[in-house]
């Protein structure tokens, strides 16, 4: 798997960790090689309450090492405003939702690419087979 591909399967296992728990507004951000950026991806999201905040980041936790990704730096988990995990590659962000607000990440970084969920991974592209199609074999049995 090419490192990018690898990179964006990791966020993309992050993100359904954080779905898996409820986040709201959940919105990654891409950030452009050139800003001096020091990673690749923000995955930024909110919890309604303490509780929840500490659960979505232990199920990112938890998700990404059962695919033997570790944080490299973890912190505000205690408090449970703003916790962040760093992939190195890539960071996610769990914010109360007052601490959302206040700190406006996607306003910071608003050169970085807004990117939803959906567009991280383009879906697969079905293969086609060489020969004719099952409909034109079935005609051609037929006749």
């Amino acid at each position: 798997m090419k490192k990018e591909t690898a990179l964006k399967h990791q966020v993309n296992e992050a993100i359904l960790a954080c779905q898996d728990k409820k986040a709201e507004q959940v919105t990654i951000l891409e950030l452009e090689k050139d800003s001096g950026a020091f990673t690749d991806y923000f995955v930024v999201c909110s919890g309604t309450n303490p509780r929840q905040v500490q659960a979505i980041a232990d199920a990112v936790d938890e998700r990404l090492e059962a695919l033997g990704i570790r944080t490299a730096h973890k912190e505000g988990y205690k408090q449970a405003e703003w916790v962040l995990l760093d992939y190195v590659d890539f960071v996610v962000h769990i914010f109360s939702e007052n601490a959302r607000q206040y700190y406006d990440l996607e306003r910071l970084w608003k050169s970085a690419t807004k990117l939803e969920p959906a567009e991280l991974i383009a879906p697969k592209r079905r293969r086609v087979a060489a020969g004719p199609s099952t409909a034109t074999a079935r005609k051609k049995k037929r006749a």
